[in-house]
């Protein structure tokens, strides 16, 4: 029993540890300096996230900070969604837990001096691998809120609540998935809290699907 105990501590280390490292890499960051030599958290919003680096940079190579945003939990989903499967039966909750832990490399990555973005892709791809119902019709409201409203930070935030609402209405494996969807949703709304103050204000930034402005 002592030992089952302690392998299944080093599995959820294992899982937290890996998941924050990995997902601390920010594409968004990387690609600025690699590519325009500058930090795409001393421009414009100062968010290094996909809206920020397309309204400062352009079409050119922000849906790759798009893609790569998903793609890197979309690995931790299929990882560690396989690996608690395989060891406890709880698919759904090894995703939400990587997700969890990957929402916070992502806001606070070590590499960046822990100033990192907001973690909509991040928990829009955890929300999708737990229950494909639920990442369906998030991004659904994400498409309806962005086409209608313009407002980026407005139309993830309704994703992600509504997401969030709908794996509840169709439960989960345990309890533990969807305490950890729900806190992942609120994290990621509390990162957009200067998002919120100036939606009130009037003052938020409309999203373009066009070429940034000169």
């Amino acid at each position: 029993m002592t030992e089952q105990i302690w392998f299944r501590i080093l599995v959820f280390v294992f899982a937290a540890f890996v998941s924050y490292l990995f997902s601390a890499v920010n594409p968004a960051i990387v690609m600025s300096k690699a590519i325009y030599h500058k930090d795409i958290r001393e421009m414009g919003s100062g968010n290094p996230g996909f809206t920020n680096f397309k309204r400062v940079f352009g079409n050119k190579y922000a849906w790759w900070v798009f893609v790569l945003d998903l793609a890197k939990m979309a690995v931790l989903s299929l990882v560690f969604g396989w690996l608690f499967h395989a060891l406890f039966g709880l698919r759904q909750l090894g995703v939400s837990y990587s997700g969890f832990f990957a929402m916070l490399g992502h806001a606070f990555p070590p590499y960046y001096r822990f100033q990192g973005g907001k973690g909509f892709l991040v928990c829009l791809m955890m929300i999708w691998f737990v229950d494909w119902r639920a990442g369906a019709v998030a991004t659904a409201m994400l498409v309806i809120i962005l086409l209608s409203t313009k407002f980026m930070s407005l139309a993830s935030m309704t994703a992600l609540i509504s997401g969030c609402i709908v794996i509840a209405i169709f439960g989960t494996d345990c309890i533990w998935t969807l305490l950890l969807c729900i806190l992942c949703v609120l994290f990621s709304v509390w990162r957009h809290r200067a998002n919120i103050v100036r939606l009130f204000k009037g003052e938020e930034s409309k999203f373009s699907f066009g070429k940034k402005k000169e």
